[in-house]
């Protein structure tokens, strides 16, 4: 997990902008489905492809049936790269879901009949699309595919199936060829990740090839050590799985929690000429982690990242892909963890350099390196976060990237030479995020605000806006006229500790009157909820938030400590036991919020999702009366259950820092205040259906009434048919009786 509400978002982007219905919503009456339809989405330019020359971008059209080629300049349509108008095979293609360019771009696989694994991994039946002859063909015929991934010179496809890596040469006429034998359902998986490491590692592919396109790489699992966790599945509607029509299913997985038996890895080569595999020579503990394996542009040279299993200590190694000899590059550590940025964003360079993210001063910065581990340049310095990198032009040495200089709660684009001479490239106020062509020449920007919808726009590598694509005027002027007022505030707790949060008010807010209060919160470690965007809210532009507020409630959210874009002291200060400060601080909250004259501290609430929902039921168990009521959804109860890569990093093992994991809503359970709504999917991979089986219990043996709302067959996003839309009339529903008396 990168973060738990990742799952949240990633299911709210599937509900695409609607401008139909986003026409329904008047300043008097938001309603849940204009809501939970998206009508507040802002219109974007969405799977951007920068393309070789530099100077284009290509991107799959929203009905699937073509690949366009755009200008960086001026946003125009240049070219069709793919149509199902005019492809020729040997079937029909009325469509496809996605698409990945080889290195030349002379060929594109086209994925089709996508079938969703887990959180970033997809089985699908691919093509491979030749765009001179505009024909396709199947890229295997013995089953759906995952993960694939072509080689440098574009003539070979890697990918996964049943656990086992295969590969494609496509200058022999698509022969196919099993590099590996041995993969095997919950025991043994080549090339891809095991559950933890593909949630928590944020990646769905562990092999690549190397740069002379004679070799592949990839990581070995072995999880047949590794419990099994199982979920029963139902019938259930949208979809209605019939096969369980007269007994539940079962699905069972290998999911570590923590302190328990991780997957073993190991580093594996494939000689694409000789057929010969070998095993790499890697340095690492026997419960240690590697998270990344990318070659670099020599093709000697495979960078292997390992992390211990405490996640304090990452290793880069240059591996020699023939001889297996590993050689130590760079090593980067940190008291407590290393985030997931100082490998996630590694970035190699043909000029035998690489960039690293590294928080060694106290705040994430950028490091440049030769490929052998010589620091040669610090890029950036200062009290404020690098939050993204974006690239460098060699032609220039410049290197772009977006930071928290101005506030933490916003983000700017900027560029940065080896001098240190550094360039602000964006200029409005507010959340800034780039997209950059592949010469570095262009960029498309992203701006928001609280109260602006997303403006893209194309600019030049100095800032200079070249055109307008979208603005959603439309969508501000209906947000001027129909939502709630956002204002930002920031208080100081008892103990001294300044926080950030920001409020919705009705739009007919009275100060003389008193109003109940809502705060949401997610509070999970280096997340951030309080920023200068338009994503602010639990659904975009406050949506959900002024709708509450059109009802008569102040809704409020506020980041305590352990959320990012502060620095490291802010973000780590939770460290070995979560949920302590983070309840605290909730607490604090809403007894600050409880001391404005304009509201009734008799009627708080507090909800959240995910790592928010553990919150929840962390600060209405801590002990101060304040909250009259919370919600909880998809909630962990206990750090005991959830898996072992997210919850180490954080806890250490349950053997370790057992008062650590003692501190739990389910030890809180006795001291628990206010009503309370459980909310829980039956088929959460995730945080999984027991952390609320047991959460019930213990409120039932502490004689602590409460409600629970249960859906059947739903995964950590609960969504699916109508069940966003009644989740959301559910938590409505339970805050109307509780804070209105309705």
């Amino acid at each position: 997990m990168n973060k738990l509400l990742c799952t949240v978002a990633l299911a709210l982007c599937c509900l695409a902008p609607s401008n139909a219905v986003a026409q329904q919503a008047t300043a008097s009456n938001i309603t849940v489905k204009d809501v939970t339809s998206g009508a507040f989405y802002a219109d974007g330019i969405s799977g951007v492809h920068p393309l070789l020359d530099g100077e284009t971008f290509s991107q799959l059209s929203e009905d699937g049936k073509r690949i366009t080629r755009s200008s960086f300049k001026t946003g125009e349509q240049v070219g069709v790269l793919f149509d199902v108008a005019t492809a020729r095979g040997d079937v029909k293609l009325d469509k496809i879901d996605a698409y990945i360019m080889s290195p030349d771009e002379r060929r594109i696989l086209l994925r089709t009949e996508t079938e969703k694994v887990y959180r970033r991994t997809t089985r699908a039946i691919y093509y491979v699309y030749d765009v001179a002859t505009q024909r396709f063909s199947p890229l295997s015929d013995g089953g759906k595919q995952m993960s694939p991934r072509f080689s440098p010179d574009g003539n070979v496809v890697g990918f996964a199936r049943d656990n086992n890596l295969f590969v494609v040469k496509l200058l022999y006429g698509g022969a196919e060829t099993q590099v590996t034998k041995d993969g095997e359902w919950n025991k043994i998986i080549n090339g891809i990740p095991d559950w933890v490491c593909e949630e928590e590692f944020s990646t769905n592919c562990s092999f690549d090839f190397s740069a002379d396109s004679e070799m592949l790489a990839w990581i070995r699992y072995d999880e047949s050590h590794v419990p099994v966790y199982s979920m029963q599945e139902y019938k259930g509607l949208s979809p209605e799985l019939k096969q369980y029509a007269d007994y539940p299913g079962e699905y069972a997985y290998k999911y570590p929690i923590a302190g328990a038996e991780n997957a073993k890895v190991t580093v594996m080569t494939y000689d694409l000429k000789n057929r010969t595999t070998r095993t790499m020579d890697v340095p690492l503990d026997a419960d240690g982690y590697i998270p990344r394996i990318i070659f670099t542009s020599d093709a000697d040279k495979l960078a292997v990242v390992t992390l211990n299993r405490h996640q304090d200590c990452m290793n880069l190694y240059m591996v020699n892909p023939r001889s297996g000899v590993a050689k130590l590059a760079l090593q980067e550590k940190n008291s407590k963890y290393l985030r997931e940025s100082a490998y996630n964003d590694l970035q190699f360079y043909p000029d035998g350099h690489f960039i690293m993210m590294s928080e060694r001063t106290g705040y994430q910065h950028l490091y440049w390196y030769t490929l052998g581990g010589k620091l040669e340049r610090t890029l950036t310095s200062g009290n404020y976060e690098v939050t993204d990198y974006y690239g460098y032009n060699a032609k220039e040495q410049k290197f772009y990237f977006a930071s928290a200089e101005e506030s933490p709660l916003r983000r700017a684009v900027y560029s940065v030479d080896k001098a240190g001479k550094k360039r602000k490239l964006s200029t409005e106020t507010g959340t800034n995020s780039a997209i950059f062509s592949t010469s570095m020449k262009y960029f498309m920007n992203v701006y928001s605000s609280a109260t602006q919808p997303d403006v893209t726009t194309l600019r030049d590598n100095t800032g200079k806006v070249l055109r307008t694509l979208i603005d959603n005027a439309d969508l501000k002027a209906k947000g001027d006229a129909v939502l709630g007022q956002k204002e930002f505030f920031t208080f100081t707790t008892a103990d001294g500790v300044q926080l950030n949060g920001y409020m919705v008010k009705p739009r007919d807010f009275d100060p003389a009157k008193q109003y109940p209060v809502v705060m949401y919160q997610y509070s999970g470690p280096g997340s951030q909820e309080v920023k200068d965007a338009w994503s602010t809210g639990f659904y975009p532009g406050a949506c959900l938030e002024s709708m509450w507020a059109a009802d008569g409630i102040i809704c409020a959210c506020v980041d305590g400590r352990g959320t990012g874009a502060r620095g490291a002291d802010f973000e780590r200060c939770t460290y070995l036991n979560l949920g302590d400060l983070e309840s605290h601080d909730q607490v604090e909250a809403a007894i600050y919020l409880g001391s404005l004259p304009y509201v009734d501290k008799q009627r708080i609430a507090i909800w959240g999702w995910s790592f928010g929902g553990f919150n929840t039921l962390m600060a209405m168990g801590e002990g101060r009366d304040v909250f009259r009521c919370g919600v909880a959804v998809a909630a962990p109860s206990s750090w005991r259950y959830y898996d072992s890569v997210y919850t180490e990093r954080y806890m250490r093992t349950p053997q370790e820092n057992p008062t650590g994991y003692d501190l739990n809503p389910l030890s809180r359970a006795k001291t628990h205040h206010g009503s309370l709504l459980l909310i829980h999917g039956t088929a959460d991979d995730n945080v999984h259906y027991r952390n609320c089986t047991e959460e019930a219990e213990a409120l039932v043996q502490a004689d602590k009434q409460f409600e629970m709302q249960i859906y059947t067959n739903r995964n950590h996003s609960i969504y699916g048919g109508n069940t966003r839309h009644h989740l959301m009339q559910r938590i409505t529903d339970f805050l109307h009786r509780e804070l209105l008396g309705k």
